[in-house]
């Protein structure tokens, strides 16, 4: 399989920009510390997908001005897929006439997408379906809950959305207040906490992981609470890193199948890219405990230097964007970028997985 490499040094002035050209791009002559020379055709390959891929692969890969980045973001609400996702929003700014189902096209799934494409935060349909979602959970006639998202993973779903989207709410706090009491010994989530599981799942772990970090950026220092925010996270990412993010802690074998499958978009469950994916987000220390999903994760990259959609998670959606088997741009992106973050330091050794 092919393995990613980059060279050191940042390029400079127009040799370190990818600039458009027509309907297509013209990639710097210098890629900087973060994309190698080896994969100018697949850096070519994600600018010519949609503009929620560009952007994402200009600031990330190419390290572009964040003038060009903002440029090309913008465009995720007026063009492909983001435009075609906003083109479906209800009248009473749902999608589906659902908060959370019907699953993949409800508001809740259809928001958590245009999350990852990127939609500018200010978008003026995403903040109405920001404010729907929340005065459902938390309107007048609550009680100190958060209403339909009562549950683990909605969530980490939810809170994660109206922080990517910057809603400025001091109800975000309720959000924040049940996650934190969430938390399990072992320091994961569970949506069966309360039913009775003993356990942490690998699953709502993430989902409260993303939630709590995109928290962090957007309210926790307005409301006074960073260090215990950043402390549930760090608790949470021990659980990941106890199990090499796919292993059981007892026995060393793969928890789930889905785990080392890697799907786009993954709704609400784990695998090792989705994982590797927030620890780069976090800037987390590179531990020795994932050098195990880097080894998987380049063991996944094709000759091609692309890295294909492995899974898609079966219900109703609004359109196809990739197919399962093919070369998947989602997956190239985040690989890349995961790998420019962990390659950027000196190696370090794959632990044995039992002493």
């Amino acid at each position: 399989m092919g393995q990613v490499h980059r060279p050191g040094g940042r390029g400079t002035g127009s040799q370190g920009r990818a600039t458009r050209v027509g309907l297509g791009w013209c990639l710097p002559r210098s890629y900087g510390a973060v994309v190698g020379r080896d994969e100018s055709e697949v850096v070519g390959w994600l600018l010519a997908g949609d503009p929620s891929i560009r952007w994402q692969a200009l600031e990330s890969l190419l390290g572009s001005p964040a003038a060009e980045v903002g440029a090309e973001r913008a465009r995720v609400a007026t063009e492909g897929w983001g435009a075609e996702l906003l083109a479906r929003q209800d009248a009473e700014g749902t999608w589906a006439q659902g908060l959370y189902s019907p699953k993949w096209v409800s508001t809740t799934y259809t928001m958590l997408l245009l999350r990852d494409l990127g939609l500018p935060a200010d978008n003026p349909q995403a903040q109405r379906a920001c404010a729907v979602m929340l005065d459902a959970a938390v309107g007048p006639r609550s009680r100190g809950g958060i209403g339909w998202a009562s549950e683990t993973c909605i969530a980490g779903l939810v809170l994660s959305i109206l922080s990517a989207f910057e809603v400025d709410d001091d109800r975000l706090e309720r959000f924040a207040d049940y996650l934190l009491g969430e938390q399990m010994s072992d320091g994961g989530w569970n949506c069966q906490y309360r039913r009775g599981a003993h356990h942490a799942s690998m699953n709502t772990t993430i989902l409260a992981l993303e939630g709590l970090i995109r928290y962090e950026r957007h309210r926790a220092r307005q409301a006074g609470r960073r260090t215990v925010v950043g402390d549930a996270q760090h608790r949470g990412r021990e659980f990941l890193l106890v199990h090499h993010l796919y292993r059981s802690h007892h026995s060393g074998k793969v928890i789930q199948r889905n785990y080392v499958r890697f799907a786009f978009p993954p709704q609400w469950h784990f695998d090792v890219l989705r994982g590797l994916d927030y620890f780069r987000d976090a800037g987390a220390p590179r531990d020795a405990r994932l050098v195990d999903g880097i080894d998987l994760l380049r063991s996944k990259q094709g000759p091609d230097e692309r890295w294909p959609l492995e899974h898609r998670y079966k219900a109703r959606e609004w359109f196809d964007m990739e197919t399962v088997g093919r070369p998947s741009r989602w997956n190239t992106l985040r690989a890349l970028r995961v790998l420019a973050w962990w390659d950027a330091h000196d190696p370090i050794p794959n632990p044995a997985l039992r002493p």
